[in-house]
């Protein structure tokens, strides 16, 4: 559901304007070997107004990838690279603004499916969907500060203490992921 972008064509105006500064950018096609999936709060629509576009990659070589990106968006507003160790896997994160919207794209060496920023998504759309109610709440603490993981755990009564993990957990008990 969520590997292609069209769906964004047909949503809430917000997602609307994302698509078309997604499809400006080129992201998708130029970094296509990377499997870019946009991913976070904006899909499942619990975006708040300074919620970015995430947009997961597939990357083995993250000095390839780290050149590519760099080549390709330098000349962004606030245009940011790092490379860094997230829970034991190289990554590689850049950030700038374009359109209107921030970007994150960000590469690591796993599958999109796999990563835990799609695994949290699919977790977050299920809860919704079963759980309507839950989306205007998770929005109101986002609004107060919260991030999306620990809004969720919040909601559910989940431990707070690694909110990203907690709800991986429940998720998988839940047969969500």
């Amino acid at each position: 559901m969520f590997n292609n972008i069209n769906y964004l064509k047909k949503g809430n105006e917000k997602q609307k304007r994302a698509y078309e500064a997604i499809e400006v950018l080129g992201v998708m096609e130029q970094l296509s070997e990377y499997d870019p999936t946009l991913c976070g709060t904006l899909p499942i629509e619990i975006d708040i107004a300074d919620s970015d576009l995430d947009i997961i990659m597939e990357v083995h070589d993250l000095q390839q990838f780290e050149k590519a990106i760099t080549e390709l968006y330098h000349d962004k507003e606030n245009f940011q690279i790092k490379r860094r160790i997230m829970r034991g896997i190289p990554v590689v994160k850049a950030n700038f603004l374009f359109f209107g919207f921030e970007f994150e794209l960000f590469g690591q060496p796993q599958p999109v499916e796999k990563q835990n920023a799609y695994l949290h998504m699919l977790i977050e759309h299920a809860l919704i969907m079963e759980s309507p109610h839950v989306k205007a709440d998770v929005i109101t603490l986002k609004q107060q500060g919260f991030k999306t993981e620990a809004a969720f755990c919040k909601v559910l009564g989940l431990d707070f203490e690694d909110p990203y993990e907690s709800l991986l957990t429940y998720g998988k008990k839940r047969g969500f992921i």
